[in-house]
């Protein structure tokens, strides 16, 4: 009996011949799945980021950026402010009458030269009427008929800030008033008076948005 002949087989069986059968590991195909979908994942992820860098280089941001919020299309155009549609008056054309509704003296005069030191034309100087009198609580208030109060009124306002604006229907002329009330301390300094005019004159243009769906 050969020493490859199984046992128990009492020899019935014998190998012969010097080619013996070949045994073939299994297959493991799993594996082959797994790395073949990890492949596939690894080309789309560098596909994706090759395409990101591109929209980078060549100004794709900046080109969506530029049109707007990509959600719908909203378009920011900047479009100047209603007050600057109209020609403010120069403080030289404005006519202003000082009065005083508190119970100080000398106010309505020197208030009125230094209007006039700053460029004011300079109409009635003295107290306030009965309407007025005594009645003023806050710095003052101003006075105009309905054509100023987008005009002379807002100019007049750059010189005593915080002051009550106030339009008059029947109101006759052009002149306006400056009613010096209890908080009243002093008119704004010149410098600063200067700003705010100069701010007036320029004021910064209102955003309008626009949309696309």
């Amino acid at each position: 009996m050969s020493m490859l002949t199984p046992p128990g087989m009492g020899g019935k069986y014998r190998i012969t011949g010097n080619k013996y059968p070949k045994m073939r590991r299994p297959r493991r195909r799993g594996r082959l799945v797994v790395l073949t979908v990890a492949s596939v994942v690894v080309l789309g992820v560098g596909g994706w980021g090759t395409l990101q860098l591109i929209d980078v280089f060549t100004g794709g941001g900046r080109k969506a950026s530029a049109a707007g919020d990509g959600r719908c299309g909203i378009k920011t155009k900047a479009s100047p402010s209603p007050s600057a549609k109209a020609a403010l008056p120069e403080p030289r054309t404005i006519t202003v009458n000082v009065l005083n509704a508190t119970t100080r003296g000398g106010l309505a005069k020197k208030t009125a030269d230094e209007l006039k030191k700053r460029g004011f034309k300079i109409g009635d100087v003295g107290n306030a009427t009965k309407q007025y009198d005594k009645k003023v609580k806050g710095t003052g208030l101003l006075l105009g008929p309905a054509a100023a109060l987008d005009t002379a009124l807002p100019v007049l306002g750059t010189q005593l800030p915080g002051a009550e604006r106030r339009t008059e229907a029947a109101r006759k002329g052009a002149a306006v008033d400056l009613v010096i009330g209890d908080g009243f301390k002093a008119l704004a300094k010149k410098p600063d008076a200067d700003r705010a005019l100069a701010k007036l004159a320029t004021p910064e243009p209102a955003p309008t948005t626009k949309k696309g769906c």
